[in-house]
């Protein structure tokens, strides 16, 4: 046994816990759980503090519950939110869910014996109780002024949008989660982020009026970046964990991009280095912070237990590609999507192949036939500076012909406009 309070202490991930709480865990083996709604088939990078939290949770000795919400995912979650969710059809809570069974399956470790990570659905328990059974047996138990004294029911009724019944009733279906399972797996200890603490201390409060029972509770710090953006959001939206959401390379790419300020804090809490590894570091990226260690460690850690070793070879080379020198090989030896996720946002044109076939001179295939360039004039220009490339070679004369020969997979040719402007042509 380690101590797990400690270790989200120093990582700078613990925000409230209940008093005693630490103790208790001291005592030993200890089960306790988080929930996931599936509001989405992929869980995202805002949920990784979450899974990093029953990762040292089992690490630490203890038995380790993943809640999903596939009863709760139909109703959504109030807090933090200013609008209610749109409600789910049971078809699409099942899809999603499935999604999130796989992807959890990832990072803990699901055994029968010992402390094995367990996954448990509320939807087993709410879906033969009914709306009498569910008010008698649970909402008696809990005042509407203890309901209406949570942060996240204030906010709302503060608000423009008000709160439906449903949202208003959420914490009370939380609570009788955390009851089930402290009743019937012995699970004395609910995880969330800050803004569940509400809805966790109405589970220990209900677990203590309807059985007399003793339950416990702590919170980890929701992340925020340095600049005031939201943490896991890009421009192109969320950092989704399923590969067919976003991309190794993309996923790669958002850790390796964080700022100095952020990356200090990531590493900790989304790494399982130890203090002296991260330390050690540290020294080494503040003597030399423009090789980024501190970013490419994190990167690589994170990409490895997200995706695979192999996952995080093709994102290391498509940065070399892309920002380096690269080999065209590597380019071949991607398939036709693995090419277009790879050229994802980078400004791409159409191309006849019956053209090629023939041969494009580089002016007329790079201003005429692609509109890459402006004009004839600015293409002649460029490429007398030395400023163009294709499919990584020096074009030295704009009379150079360019045929079907050219195409990366029989498809694509990328251009380059000094060191980091990318184009591609996609030949049809």
């Amino acid at each position: 046994m380690t101590n797990f309070v400690e270790e989200l202490r120093w990582r700078g991930m613990l925000h409230d816990i209940m008093p005693n709480t630490e103790e208790k865990l001291k005592e030993g083996m200890t089960s306790g759980y988080i929930g996931f709604d599936p509001t989405a088939d992929s869980l995202h990078v805002g949920h990784l503090t979450q899974i990093m939290t029953l990762i040292h949770f089992q690490n630490a000795g203890h038995k380790p519950f993943a809640l999903v919400g596939g009863a709760t995912g139909m109703v959504g979650d109030p807090s933090g939110k200013s609008d209610e969710r749109n409600l789910q059809t049971p078809e699409i809570v099942e899809h999603n869910l499935a999604g999130m069974k796989r992807q959890l399956a990832k990072f803990l470790k699901f055994e029968d014996a010992g402390n094995g990570a367990v996954m448990v659905n509320n939807a087993d328990w709410f879906k033969n109780m009914n709306f009498l059974d569910f008010i008698r047996d649970v909402g008696k138990h809990i005042t509407v002024n203890y309901m209406m004294a949570k942060d996240s029911v204030k906010k709302r009724l503060e608000g423009d949008t008000g709160m439906s019944f449903t949202e208003f009733c959420y914490q009370l279906v939380q609570g009788y989660d955390f009851y089930y399972l402290w009743k019937h797996h012995n699970c004395v200890v609910q995880m969330g982020g800050s803004d569940q603490w509400g809805n966790i201390v109405t589970g220990t409060e209900l677990i203590r009026r309807k059985d007399s029972g003793t339950a416990f509770a702590m919170t980890t710090q929701l992340i925020k970046k340095a600049d005031g953006t939201k943490f896991g959001k890009t421009e192109s939206g969320a950092i989704w964990l399923d590969p067919e959401k976003t991309s190794p390379y993309k996923f790669y790419q958002f850790w390796l991009n964080a700022s100095d300020d952020d990356v200090k804090k990531w590493i900790r809490i989304f790494t399982l280095k130890t203090k002296a590894e991260i330390e050690d570091l540290e020294i080494q990226h503040d003597a030399a912070p423009h090789l980024r260690i501190l970013q490419k460690a994190l990167a690589e850690d994170i990409t490895v237990k997200t995706h695979s070793p192999e996952a995080l070879e093709t994102a290391i080379k498509t940065s070399e590609f892309l920002f380096g020198n690269g080999s065209l090989e590597f380019l071949q030896s991607l398939s036709p999507n693995q090419v277009l996720e790879m050229f994802e946002g980078i400004p791409q044109y159409k191309v006849l192949k019956s053209e090629l076939q023939a041969g494009l001179d580089a002016a007329t295939l790079l201003a005429e036939k692609t509109a890459v360039f402006a004009s004839k004039g600015e293409t002649k220009k460029l490429i007398q500076g030395g400023g163009v490339s294709v499919n990584k070679e020096k074009v030295l004369d704009a009379n150079q012909l360019f045929t079907t020969a050219h195409l990366i997979n029989e498809q694509f040719i990328v251009v380059q406009k000094g060191k980091k402007n990318y184009f591609l042509l996609i030949a049809e």
